[in-house]
């Protein structure tokens, strides 16, 4: 008598049993199908719903007329409420030498004297200058006559790749107005918040130094 237990036949056609799992191969394939038709028609139901409220949007930003003196001539333009200073100055007036770093405030590259008061231009809002007497790199000069601190950074080679430059001669400018200019270590001090990636401290303080003990 035969052991052997006879093979079971496929369920025929029509049959209730529940069809195979699918194979992991099968998921993933039919998953990532899936998710990818969901996604593509979120963007492009997000381009064309969202667009539209965006740009609604963006035209009903608040704009304000601001007028101030720049460099002593008087400027007056329209401007979005939350342009800074900066960008006012750079994209507005085209005053380029105020430079945009870290536009945080924590390199002072941007800085430039509102009022005769160092200021980070970055952080400043442009609106908010209604009035304001304010002092760029590109207005110390007096004609072809630079300013001394201007002068002390090319007579003590005080800079390099001469990006934070114009933000050090404004900072140094208004070092040497608030009187802080005792000792190198008291110019350190309240020319700290003035970063130079090319580690050209020693002869920032040098110039501003010399240019105070000029006055």
């Amino acid at each position: 008598m035969s052991t052997e237990l006879p093979e079971s036949a496929p369920p025929p056609t029509g049959s209730s049993e529940a069809p195979p799992a699918p194979t992991r191969r099968t998921f993933i394939a039919t998953t990532t199908v899936a998710g990818g038709a969901v996604v593509a028609g979120g963007v492009i139901g997000g381009s064309l719903l969202g667009g539209s409220e965006e740009a609604a949007g963006a035209e009903a930003s608040p704009s304000s007329r601001v007028s101030l003196k720049v460099n002593g001539a008087r400027r007056t333009v329209t401007v979005d409420n939350r342009t800074s200073l900066l960008d006012l100055l750079r994209e507005h007036l085209d005053l380029t030498g105020t430079k945009k770093g870290c536009n945080a405030g924590a390199c002072g590259a941007c800085t430039v004297l509102v009022d005769g008061r160092r200021v980070n231009s970055c952080l400043t809002l442009a609106v908010r200058l209604e009035g304001a007497e304010v002092t760029t790199i590109e207005g110390l000069a007096d004609g072809d006559e630079l300013h001394p601190l201007q002068q002390a950074f090319i007579d003590e080679d005080a800079y390099q790749c001469g990006y934070c430059t114009p933000g050090q001669i404004m900072s140094g400018v208004g070092c040497i107005k608030e009187g802080h200019t005792g000792s190198p270590e008291e110019i350190r001090e309240w020319m700290s918040g003035n970063i130079c990636r090319c580690g050209c401290y020693v002869k920032i303080v040098r110039a501003v130094e010399q240019t105070a003990a000029r006055k």
